[in-house]
C-alpha cells in the first residue's frame, strides 16, 4: 500500500479569513472523485462583516459544504436560496453549468460572525459531466450517524461504515465526519480503492504516519489504511473509486478535456451563464491568468 503525507497550502483572503487548501496537491492530484479540499476559517469577523462570494461558475463537478461553525447562504442560478448551518449538508451539482454565490446572510453579520468548515470538490464521471445542474439541501437529522468503539461518526455523502447518505452520488464515494476519543482505532472502508483523513483538531496515526491537526495523509493500493486517534480529534474522512481519467483544473471548472475548459471560459466572459436570482448585480470576473 502507498501512504502519503499531503502539506496544505494556507491563503488570508484578508480580514482575517484563512483557506487552508490540501487537494490538488503535487502528491495527490485526487482521491477517489476529490479534487478539491478546503479547510475554511476558522475565523472571526469583524461587526458588520462576513463571507462575500460573489457570483461565480463551475462545471464538471459538484461542490460539497460542511461547517462546524458559522453559516452560509448559498443562493445559485438554478434559483435556490438555502441558509447552511453546521451539520448540513449542500451538495450541488454543477454538470454542464452553474453559477452560485455564498455571502454571511445579513442578520448574522451584527453579532461578529464566525465561520470554519470544509468546502470540497468532486469531479463528475465522465457519463455525467454534462449533465443538467442540480442543487439539494439535506438537513442533519436526515444523515446517518454511525457510533462504533469511541467513534462517532456522520456520513455525509456515499457509502460508509455500514450507512449510506442520502446525497445523490454519481460514483463510489465516501466522505464522513469523525469525532474520536483518544486510542479510538477506525479501519476505512473496505469497498473503496482510495483513501483519505485530514486532522481537522486533535491529532491522529493514518497506518505509519504521523498527523497534528492541518495535516492529510491518503493511501491506495492496498488493504485499507488504519486510523487511530492519538488524543480527541476531529477527523474528515474521503475516499472512493479512482477517477475515470484524469481531469483539467481551471479556476471554477473541472472537465476531461481542455475544450470544455475554454468553452465554459468564454461562456462565462461573454455573460452566457445565468444569473443568480437575488444576488444579479455582482459577479467575480474571468481571471486573466
Amino acid at each position: 500500500m502507498t501512504t502519503l503525507s499531503i502539506d496544505g497550502k494556507q491563503r488570508d483572503l484578508g480580514g482575517g479569513f484563512v483557506v487552508r487548501r490540501m487537494l490538488p496537491h503535487l502528491k495527490a492530484r485526487h482521491v477517489g472523485p476529490f479534487v478539491f479540499f478546503d479547510q475554511m476559517g476558522p475565523a472571526a469577523f469583524d461587526d458588520d462583516a462576513g463571507l462575500d462570494v460573489r457570483p461565480h461558475p463551475h462545471i464538471g463537478l459538484a461542490t460539497v459544504t460542511w461547517l462546524f461553525d458559522g453559516v452560509i447562504r448559498h443562493r445559485d442560478s438554478l434559483g435556490s436560496a438555502v441558509d447552511i448551518h453546521p451539520g448540513d449538508v449542500n451538495w450541488m451539482t454543477a454538470g454542464r453549468g452553474i453559477a452560485h454565490s455564498e455571502r454571511t446572510p445579513p442578520e448574522a453579520r451584527h453579532h461578529h460572525a464566525s465561520l470554519h468548515g470544509i468546502q470540497v470538490w468532486v469531479a463528475l464521471p465522465r457519463s455525467h459531466e454534462r449533465i443538467e445542474p442540480e442543487f439539494h439541501h439535506h438537513p442533519a437529522a436526515e444523515l446517518p450517524k454511525v457510533d462504533r468503539d469511541g467513534a462517532r461518526m456522520v456520513v455525509i455523502a456515499g457509502e460508509a461504515f455500514g450507512a449510506t447518505s442520502p446525497v445523490r452520488v454519481f460514483a463510489p464515494m465516501f466522505f464522513v465526519e469523525a469525532r474520536l476519543e483518544a486510542g479510538a482505532r477506525l479501519t476505512m472502508p473496505e469497498q473503496h480503492a482510495e483513501w483519505g483523513a485530514y486532522v481537522v483538531e486533535g491529532s491522529a496515526r493514518f497506518d505509519d504516519v504521523e498527523l497534528d491537526a492541518l495535516d492529510m495523509a491518503v493511501a491506495h493500493d492496498g488493504p485499507p489504511p488504519v486510523l487511530e486517534a492519538k488524543e480527541r480529534s476531529l477527523v474528515m474522512l474521503f475516499g472512493g473509486a479512482p477517477l475515470d481519467g484524469e481531469r483539467h483544473l481551471w479556476w471554477n471548472f473541472v472537465a476531461s478535456s481542455p475544450e470544455l475548459i475554454e468553452t465554459a471560459k468564454a461562456d462565462w466572459a461573454a455573460g452566457r451563464f445565468p444569473l443568480v436570482p437575488g444576488d444579479e448585480y455582482e459577479r467575480i470576473p474571468l481571471p486573466t491568468y
